[in-house]
């Protein structure tokens, strides 16, 4: 098998016939498909974001304010409500959680997400799904069945190989069908935790934006608040179908007013208050702090961790931007006018600890109130969109590998190839935050729940990032315990105390991912179920040579295109079709969709072809590969670009030496049979292409436990009767389509 990408290798080899016969290409054949050849020139850059020029970096920098930080921008609101909920007993307590906020900013945010997960990028792309597929090539540890020989042939997919304990490391997990499940379920829980960080984002910093109106006016009452929070978290999730860059651009000047806000108001209030809150750069204000209030000390961490909500974000998000437009942004605008921010706050409490409840308007000057007030609730709305886009994002990746029920995927940037809307989950997220916004009411309570979700989250991050310091980076072991040491400890401080608020609200996100994960699972388990059952029955090649030259089978003008999901061979489905309807077209192709574990797959390694023998019967499969940040659909001609590829592979497979040596002897040269090939795919296509879905619906067989048919019966077969069919998430011609379905007990 060649690659059909090269087209200056063929022409040459067209024009010179016996150069070409000088320098034969053998094929190797596997009976999963025939694999690529190595010979594609040049190598995918991967991202568009490597070869980003500065001005186009800067640009991008300038949306990532709009569309990554709103969320750690707009924390102020809430901060120091939700540390002292019961009010300042001890004006020293402001200094120490003043230190704790300036060095949890200072550890998380900025050394570990911009220095360091930022670093463990897939070719661009972020988040826990494309840390998990750094893992998975670098240890044979994934658990989709569809994994071929061929994969990691494409010139994107391959990673250094381990050395030294990387390579104890690799063998220990590959050898562990517990770590390999563990490793999935982890993946799945961390996307869920990351949805339910995007569905309480919106209600927190919209309801606390909105009820800055109650310190102006009495007669703002809370249920105003909130359901003027419900209307504005609307219109919020109503304009998410425009894209991240038109949001983002829009929003953007918004938020450096809201930065330039923050931090000036901090500076005049550190001035005019209490310059010596400077002093909490020394840690041991920390110490003094937990000496002085002990347990209550502890508790108060579910607060202060709420500075770095929207960390997971910076990662998350990374597909819309670049690594480095979001180092710059958050090094320079970002961190430290939120560490202006904190402090002119602290410094406004020692004057007025009893406004604690309600600082960030409390201390605003009363000149600027309403100017500033309008920029904190626009912020506070925009300040929804960095998770909401960093949720789009890690869906589209679990998708792409099994692990997410079929929705729409809607890339909404021609230029900017990771920017994706899908509807589904936009409504789902609108509905789920406006339900927490009318049930909780209050900042604090929410707050109860925003920080299991966002500490949770970042400690599976770092999880994965030791892996992939071990497996992939192989740097000293040193550098690795010196990050579990000091990032993960932080991490699992903070954890435990926002553990401790579970039954004040903490259950929330632990509810919204456990039922998120169930989904996830069920719909995985049983996709791997239904893969297994056909791949066991699939068609062996004899089997489909002896059905298409059967006598009453007929073949008609056309080509037939079958789709399925099994790349490993020809679906039991196919059989079940012809016993049906005995009429075949006088091109068959088996197309399979397949997703790697990578970001994008290039143009040219995308299709697999491999021809059914003999040749006269003009049966083909082929496999369509793609990344999980690849657009499938309204960018190309799919039916034509494959045929385009079909035509290539013919001649490259006939140039090889793969005409049969009965024609060779007849006295037929290799450029008659081609001429002879293409001309039958040419004039079956202007007959007419016709698309057959292959479906197959599973129940549970009989004799399965309560536990799978509830699983099977119910679960996977609500999600897949309720969510998009596969003609409606790659836009097949309907007019030109037919589906054929068959029932499995598996």
């Amino acid at each position: 098998m060649t690659c059909e990408g090269d087209n200056n290798t063929k022409d040459d080899a067209a024009n010179n016939h016996d150069q070409d016969q000088n320098v034969p290409r053998l094929l190797r054949r596997y009976d999963s498909l025939d694999i690529e050849s190595n010979d594609v020139h040049g190598h995918h850059q991967g991202h568009h974001n490597q070869d980003a020029s500065w001005r186009t970096t800067l640009h991008l920098a300038f949306m990532s304010v709009g569309v990554v930080y709103g969320d750690i921008g707009t924390s102020p609101l809430y901060v120091y409500a939700s540390t002292f909920p019961n009010g300042i007993k001890d004006k020293e307590d402001i200094i120490g959680v003043l230190s704790l906020i300036y060095y949890t900013l200072t550890l998380l945010p900025l050394v570990k997400y911009v220095f360091i997960v930022l670093r463990a990028n897939d070719n661009g792309n972020g988040g826990i799904f494309a840390l998990y597929s750094l893992v998975c090539r670098s240890a044979k540890v994934s658990l989709l069945p569809s994994q071929q020989v061929e994969d990691q042939e494409v010139s994107n997919y391959k990673l250094e190989l381990p050395t030294g304990v990387s390579t104890k490391v690799k063998s220990a997990l590959e050898s562990s069908e517990f770590a390999k499940f563990l490793l999935l379920v982890v993946t799945m829980l961390g996307t869920s935790l990351v949805i339910g960080d995007g569905i309480l984002t919106p209600s927190i910093s919209v309801l606390s934006a909105v009820s800055g109106i109650k310190a102006a006016t009495p007669a703002m009452t809370e249920e105003r608040v909130v359901w003027i929070s419900v209307i504005i978290l609307f219109l919020l999730f109503s304009v998410q179908r425009f894209g991240t860059d038109k949001v983002g651009c829009t929003f953007a000047p918004i938020i450096l007013v809201w930065f330039f806000i923050n931090s000036t108001i901090g500076i005049f209030n550190f001035i005019k208050h209490d310059k010596s809150v400077i002093k909490a750069v020394n840690p041991a204000y920390i110490v003094d702090y937990f000496k002085r209030n002990g347990k209550e000390a502890w508790i108060s961490l579910g607060g202060v961790v709420l500075c770095i909500t929207g960390t997971e974000a910076l990662f998350a998000d990374l597909a819309h931007f670049t690594v480095r437009s979001i180092q710059i942004s958050m090094s320079c605008i970002v961190y430290p006018t939120v560490i202006f921010a904190y402090t002119g706050q602290s410094a406004y409490l020692r004057h007025h600890p009893d406004h604690v409840s309600d600082t960030f308007f409390k201390a605003i000057p009363g000149p600027v109130y309403w100017p500033v007030f309008v920029v904190a609730v626009l912020a506070a709305i925009i300040a929804s969109q960095a998770m909401i886009s960093g949720t789009f994002s890690i869906i589209q990746q679990s998708l792409s590998l099994g692990c997410f029920p079929r929705v729409k995927v809607v890339h909404t940037s021609t230029k900017y190839q990771g920017q994706v809307y899908i509807p589904e989950l936009n409504y789902f997220l609108m509905a789920a935050s406006i339900c927490v916004t009318l049930a909780f009411r209050t900042t604090e309570r929410i707050g109860n729940a925003y920080g299991i979700a966002v500490v949770f989250a970042e400690f599976l991050t770092s999880s994965f990032v030791v892996l992939i310091m071990i497996l992939l980076w192989k740097i000293n072991i040193v550098f690795v315990l010196s990050y579990v040491v000091i990032i993960m400890t932080v991490e699992l401080t903070y954890l435990s105390s926002v553990l401790y608020k579970f039954t004040k609200g903490g259950y929330l996100p632990l509810a919204f991912a456990s039922f998120l994960m169930m989904m996830m699972f069920v719909w995985n388990d049983v996709y791997r179920r239904k893969y297994y059952y056909e791949m066991a029955r699939k068609l062996s090649p004899e089997k489909v040579k002896e059905m298409v030259s059967q006598s009453n089978v007929h073949r008609i003008p056309g080509i037939a295109i079958f789709y399925s999901e099994l790349v490993h061979g020809v679906p039991p489905i196919f059989e079940h079709y012809l016993v049906n309807v005995p009429a075949l077209h006088n091109i068959v192709i088996f197309v399979s969709f397949k997703s790697l574990p990578i970001g994008k797959v290039p143009p040219e390694e995308r299709f697999l072809f491999r021809r059914a023998l003999p040749r006269e019967l003009y049966v083909f499969r082929c496999i369509v590969r793609y990344g999980y940040t690849d657009a499938r659909n309204k960018q190309e001609s799919f039916e034509g670009l494959m045929l385009d590829r079909l035509k290539e592979y013919v001649k490259e497979e006939i140039w090889s030496g793969g005409h049969d040596q009965g024609e060779a002897a007849a006295g037929r040269n290799k450029e008659e049979v081609i001429d002879q090939d293409i001309g039958a795919v040419d004039r079956a296509a202007r007959a007419g292409v016709v698309h057959l879905m292959g479906q197959s619906d599973v129940i549970a067989c009989q004799g399965a436990g309560i536990a799978k048919r509830i699983m099977i019966n119910n679960v996977y077969c609500f999600l897949k009767r309720n969510l998009r069919q596969h003609h409606n998430v790659f836009d097949m011609p309907l007019k030109r389509s037919l589906k054929v379905v068959l029932t499995y007990e598996i």
